[in-house]
């Protein structure tokens, strides 16, 4: 009994029927659970045990259980690594080897991957696919582009994995939804572009109107005057040559007064250095042409010996700029 009790609080309360049996209970003992309500059925052979609603986790275990041999995918997997979506209820995504003829389970959705025994974690509690794969699940099946970069920046700015990983990964899903652009954004994120914001503003702004290439997520020591205090900082993007920052603030609506006081005291230990601060906004990074030519501007004001290029839409104040 003992056994079946840790097996229980391993699975966050669900068994299955053949799992209780090995244990040395039989088939009397089961059926007086279920009688007494102290196990409640979830599917065939599968159950848990209490009779209000299921978590997210137990829902998982449970699909497992119904389908023995499989493991989470997507978000169910990157949940169990410990990389937390945002707490909604979800389906239950599953993986199994390719090939594996499965009956239909309302609520559990299960993928078939050719790459299944080098992708799957089959010992780890949950079973689960490994981060690499999953994240590429998820952002390939993502609600638009900026989700899909969001889906994988995410996981490398947690340190879960890394580009190099990702790529391979991604090299074993040939048919993956959504393949080029994952593979553009892999190269970006490796650039270091750590968020949607990020990304769009690498892309549409810096390379498409040929500003010169800023350093990303630069880690940099600053010395508080009063009191020569020293912390860390990240500056999202340093152009060094002309002591000039861009900070991509991906905030909607009303930010917290702590937050932008922060932002505040930010700009002001960069001045003591001598290096000017720009902020701008998903307003700004969408007004891409207007961005680049503002940017553009200062860096020349600061040095900067080139010219901002127009961008291949038709309507880019660059190209006006130019020709007044």
């Amino acid at each position: 009994m003992d056994a079946l009790l840790r097996l229980q609080r391993r699975q966050s309360g669900v068994m299955s029927r053949g799992q209780a049996l090995s244990l040395g209970v039989d088939a009397v003992f089961v059926e007086r659970m279920l009688r007494r309500r102290e196990w409640v059925r979830v599917h065939d052979g599968v159950y848990v045990d209490h009779t209000g609603p299921l978590s997210q986790r137990q829902r998982e275990w449970a699909a497992l259980l119904r389908y023995p041999g499989s493991v989470l995918s997507a978000q169910a997997a990157l949940s169990a690594a410990g990389l937390e979506g945002d707490g909604r209820p979800r389906r239950v995504d599953l993986a199994v080897q390719h090939g594996r003829r499965v009956a239909r389970t309302p609520g559990i959705t299960v993928t078939q991957l050719r790459c299944f025994e080098s992708a799957a974690l089959l010992e780890a509690s949950p079973p689960r696919l490994r981060v690499e794969h999953a994240a590429l699940l998820v952002a390939s099946t993502a609600a638009g582009e900026d989700a899909a970069v969001a889906a994988i920046a995410d996981v490398v700015r947690e340190g879960a994995t890394t580009t190099d990983r990702l790529l391979d990964a991604l090299s074993h899903h040939p048919k993956l939804p959504r393949r080029a652009l994952l593979r553009e954004v892999l190269a970006d994120v490796a650039e270091g572009a750590q968020s949607p914001l990020e990304r769009r503003y690498l892309r549409d702004v810096e390379r498409a109107h040929g500003l010169p290439r800023g350093e990303r997520q630069v880690r940099e020591v600053v010395r508080v005057v009063e009191g020569e205090l020293l912390r860390w900082v990240v500056r999202d993007v340093r152009y060094r040559a002309q002591q000039a920052l861009l900070e991509l603030d991906g905030r909607i609506g009303h930010s917290a007064a702590l937050d932008r006081w922060a932002d505040l005291q930010r700009d002001l230990d960069a001045a003591v250095h001598g290096d000017l601060t720009l902020r701008a906004g998903w307003q700004q990074v969408l007004d891409r042409c207007r961005l680049a030519s503002v940017v553009g501007r200062v860096l020349q004001a600061r040095g900067w010996a080139g010219t901002p290029v127009p961008c291949r839409s038709d309507s880019c104040v660059v190209r006006s700029e130019a020709a007044a």
